[in-house]
């Protein structure tokens, strides 16, 4: 496969290789940029529509353009930094300046995996890179063991979700240098913390996105909600194959993140005969193989369709596993009592007995999408399933972005974790849930073009139709993006305290405890006792017994038949509750984990 883009061929004369792709172009030259002066240098034609050119003693930094005879100037599309936004000039980076010290680093198993989402610029005060490594250690003492990035790719404007990425190689510049984030990567791995980076494969952002320039790397033949589907199988579709898998060869290898995770790959299409979300499992298998650490690749998908994380024998993408929306939707609904929405499929506290072994959709009909849904899942081992009770899709795509703190009592939120890291998945947290965040996380971008602008707020308002939200804060507006940053600690209240505590204690008991440790549905059973809304979870393995008593009821329930010691208590005090030792009561939002020998 030729290697796109500006690559450094030799770092002591500055050899640099420049190549493009140009679809049926008359003609296409370099344009460099270097201490204010600009020059025009001609690419000659390597193979057919893939242009190059070498130039030499010209080291970074280096910025350039390509430029298309007919059409003007552009952005490299496989450009690895672009230090004025999407529209501006590429720059060329010295990938190999920067001195790893992760020699041993092989990655986590990932049945072991607790993994912590965060935006990196609402994460922090600052909003960058060098922020965030500055909160390794709270994330260390928190006991999280695997950091998943929003995407980091170049959007346009001040700030962004990141799902509107152009510019797929290049860092957000706003958050700070290729060599921030290659920092930030190698300080998780020296703290023993697997990061994972969510990237965008099925579509691109609608502004700075000057691919279609370049040639067919949108096709027709489908529609996406955002738009023109990236082309994977129509005429001409090696152009986007090429840069897909290059971006996922590109992360893993120069910054040695430990997997991805995939964006809604339901809105991937390709009827190829091998599907690209294959091939991407391939490329990713490769470079573990090739470099000796553990790498994995996960899907998010509305489907419940574990197609793509069986093997290719069974006609499957291969991938390792993949978000199970079910799992959240099912307590959500169960906390709040709403049914608006997709929440309409939701709501029976019973469906919890079965979203612990399986989807709750596996085939029958739903009626928020009008059709069967589903596939199932009962076969396949709890660590191929990535659940949370809040993530950055179901707080944000909220019209006042409310989390779950916002909407349901103190214990609850508490009974929320412990019915998350009582299962037999691989739990996620959603940066701030760990200390009751009040502050939303709000839906936010910035948009150059006014007409984008106005877009995006109209685009909201039908989405929210379906939920009856009419009202909802301007997404342009910058008052937006502010009000979505986390509170610093040093202005956390005794509740955000105690709340940390708990999270601190039972993310330790899932790594510590043997039984929990192991994701293991088949050892996993769970009892609802509708009219008392009692949940029972039982864990068994190596000799012990876990069960999990979790009241989501107003009223108290006895518990004095149930055995076992116990190791932790929801309404102790550390966790502001009221209790100092054992309780044979269940209080409302009341969690409480026996263990015993059997």
């Amino acid at each position: 496969m030729k290697i796109m883009g500006a690559n450094i061929i030799d770092r002591e004369k500055w050899r640099i290789e420049f190549r493009v792709y140009a679809f049926e172009k008359k003609g296409v030259s370099l344009l460099l940029k270097q201490g204010g002066e600009t020059r025009l240098i001609p690419m000659e034609e390597e193979e057919p529509n893939i242009y190059k050119v070498e130039t030499e003693g010209l080291g970074p930094p280096l910025e350039y353009k390509f430029h298309l005879e007919e059409e003007g100037d552009f952005p490299d599309p496989f450009s690895y930094y672009q230090p004025k936004g999407v529209h501006g000039f590429s720059r060329v980076v010295d990938h190999e300046s920067y001195s790893w010290k992760d020699s041993g680093w092989k990655g986590k198993e990932l049945s072991e995996l607790i993994f912590y989402e965060l935006h990196v610029g609402t994460f922090t005060r600052e909003g960058t890179f060098k922020g965030v490594t500055g909160k390794l250690e709270y994330l260390q003492e928190l006991g999280i063991n695997a950091v998943e990035l929003m995407p980091v790719a170049q959007t346009p404007g001040r700030w962004n979700w990141g799902y509107d990425g152009t510019c797929l190689f290049s860092v957000q510049h706003n958050y700070g240098t290729p060599d921030d984030l290659k920092e930030l990567v190698d300080l998780c791995h020296q703290k023993g913390i697997a990061v994972f980076l969510d990237v965008v494969y099925n579509h691109f952002g609608p502004e700075g996105n000057y691919l279609p320039v370049y040639g067919p790397y949108l096709t027709s033949k489908y529609s996406t909600p955002w738009g023109k589907a990236i082309n994977y199988d129509d005429q001409h579709c090696e152009a986007a194959r090429r840069l897909v898998l290059q971006n996922v060869r590109y992360w893993l290898e120069k910054y040695h993140f430990d997997g991805l995770r995939l964006d809604a790959v339901h809105a991937i299409y390709d009827q190829s005969p091998k599907h690209i979300l294959q091939e991407i499992a391939e490329t990713a298998k490769a470079v573990a193989s090739a470099e000796g650490r553990k790498i994995y690749v996960i899907a998010e998908t509305d489907e419940n369709n574990i197609k793509i994380i069986n093997p290719p024998e069974k006609g499957g993408a291969n991938l390792d596993a993949q978000w199970m929306d079910d799992f959240h939707h099912c307590i959500h609904t169960a906390l709040t009592g709403e049914n608006q929405g997709y929440y309409i499929d939701y709501g029976p506290l019973e469906d919890l007995e079965k979203v612990y072994s399986n989807f709750l959709y596996t085939g029958q009909f739903s009626r928020f999408w009008q059709k069967n849904r589903g596939t199932d899942a009962s076969e396949n081992p709890g660590y191929q399933f990535v659940v949370s009770v809040q993530n950055h899709d179901q707080v944000g795509n909220r019209a006042w972005g409310e989390r779950l703190s916002a909407l349901v009592d103190f214990p609850f939120l508490k009974a929320a974790a412990g019915l998350l890291f009582m299962a037999p998945y691989l739990p996620l947290l959603f940066m701030g849930e760990e200390y009751a965040e009040k502050q939303p996380f709000l839906f936010f971008a910035d948009y150059l073009d006014p007409k984008l602008r106005e877009a995006v707020s109209k685009g909201r308002k039908d989405e929210f139709r379906s939920f009856g939200w009419n009202d909802f804060p301007d997404p342009v507006d910058e008052e937006t993006f502010y009000r979505s940053k986390l509170t610093v600690r040093e202005n956390w209240d005794e509740k955000n305290r105690q709340m940390f505590a708990f999270y601190k204690d039972i993310i330790n008991l899932r790594k510590t405890n043997p039984v929990l440790r192991r994701p293991d549905k088949k050892a996993t059973s769970v009892k609802v006792h509708a009219d008392s809304r009692l949940v029972e979870i039982e864990r068994r393995g190596e000799g012990l017994l876990l069960r999990g008593l979790c009241n989501l009821g107003d009223k108290e329930i006895n518990i004095e038949k149930y055995s076992g010691k116990q190791i932790l208590n929801s309404e102790w005090k550390q966790y502001g509750g009221n209790l100092e030792d054992d309780s044979k009561v269940l209080y409302r939002g009341n969690i409480i984990i026996l263990e015993e020998i059997i």
